[in-house]
């Protein structure tokens, strides 16, 4: 069967016979004149006649074309096309459409609701990283402790990410995580790692706070909390004595949207400031957690819009001047005093961690005196499964 023509060609075929028609008027009009002319008589009555024929021949031609062009419609509405005629661009963009898709079958547009792709990577290749320390401590030495802290957002969500792999690949002899939000008697069997000693210490609000501690080697004691302040049934600080140092595991209280929890956030740092001291004056410190503070413009992308939020306020980062000044070292500063771009945590939002657009949040502070003992402080900024990263301490002790 021939194909159909083209409603378009059509359309240009009646307004090709209008103007035939047009032109036929014209010509019997020039000729009944010329006519005229030539037998030197005046017949006005004939051409006006004529004319007026010319005109009713092309009111009845024009009623066709319409209705020819009024019926294709009324077809094409039925098909794949609906009213071409009125535009033929978009017939001709759905056919390059067509030929695209490599057959003759329109395209299928994609529905709103598609989820758009993810943009912020969520998988972790342990192949990239290298997971050993080849520097030196500043009496060269090479370490013999390595140190491991993450906020894990979750310890049951992060073992659905397969969290639990960096851990045994990291093979930290002491591994420390933040904000576990799992009671103990409900915390999941794969939370165990075979070769460490474990401890958790639980909110007594569901889903909120929680620390825990591996450890390969047992400490000589344990301790739960904060001087049995009301900031211990939140499960924010694990104690770890060993031989040498003291272990501190601790999640520092948020200051809160709109600041509603800054006085909490305040009298934290003086009764915890107080603790170490006293721990201090036994053998040197070590503590690693989430402190819930960028100290420095440098840790943070955009530092003079945050003034007035949570982790940047004037109060939390004097707090932290405060606590370094009693003694205390940032080793990751200690070594990067210029880096940029170094952040340990990063909004679910705006695809910030695939812009690192973040805040470093997370450290190792140790007491001044063993300063010299650590040999790197490394940002795991390639691990995922939680809104933070790892970081990692090398250290000889």
């Amino acid at each position: 069967m021939p194909p159909k023509k083209s409603k378009v060609l059509k359309t240009n075929v009646s307004k090709s016979k209008l103007t035939k028609d047009k032109k036929s008027s014209d010509i019997v009009s020039k000729k009944n004149s010329d006519s005229n002319k030539e037998s030197g008589e005046s017949s006005t009555e004939q051409v006006i006649e004529s004319v007026k024929v010319s005109e009713e021949s092309i009111k009845k031609r024009t009623k066709v074309t319409e209705k020819e062009v009024n019926n294709e419609t009324v077809k094409n509405s039925k098909g794949a096309v609906k009213n071409s005629v009125a535009n033929p661009v978009k017939e001709s963009v759905s056919k390059n459409k067509r030929k695209a898709n490599g057959n003759d079958e329109p395209v299928a547009k994609k529905a709103k609701t598609e989820n758009k792709p993810i943009i912020n990577r969520t998988d972790t290749n342990l192949n990239e990283i290298y997971f050993d320390c080849d520097k030196l401590n500043t009496e060269g030495m090479k370490y013999n402790l390595k140190i491991s802290t993450w906020n894990v957002s979750g310890i049951r969500a992060v073992i659905k990410k397969n969290g639990m792999d960096y851990i045994v690949k990291e093979n930290a002899d002491i591994v420390a995580l933040q904000e576990t939000k799992c009671n103990t008697n409900k915390l999941p069997s794969e939370i165990k790692v075979p070769g460490y000693h474990h401890y958790y210490a639980d909110s007594k609000k569901a889903g909120y706070c929680g620390v825990a501690l591996y450890t390969k080697e047992k400490p000589i004691n344990v301790k739960y909390g904060l001087n049995n302040s009301k900031f211990d049934e939140e499960g924010r600080l694990i104690t770890a004595e060993y031989p040498n140092f003291f272990l501190l595991n601790v999640y520092v209280p948020n200051a809160g949207a709109k600041l509603i929890t800054l006085p909490k956030r305040l009298e934290w740092n003086e009764k915890f400031k107080l603790y170490v001291k006293e721990l201090d004056k036994k053998k040197p410190v070590i503590i690693c957690g989430d402190m819930n503070v960028a100290h420095k413009e440098i840790d943070l992308t955009n530092p003079k819009t945050n003034t007035k939020n949570a982790g940047f306020t004037k109060e939390e980062r004097d707090g932290m001047t405060d606590f370094l000044d009693q003694g205390f070292v940032d080793t990751f500063r200690m070594l990067y005093p210029d880096k940029t771009g170094a952040y340990t945590f990063w909004s679910y939002f705006a695809n910030a961690r695939s812009k690192n657009i973040g805040w470093r949040l997370d450290y190792f502070l140790v007491s001044e005196r063993i300063k010299n003992k650590v040999c790197d402080n490394v940002i795991r900024s390639n691990v995922y499964g939680s809104d933070h990263c790892p970081v990692v301490l090398y250290v000889t002790l």
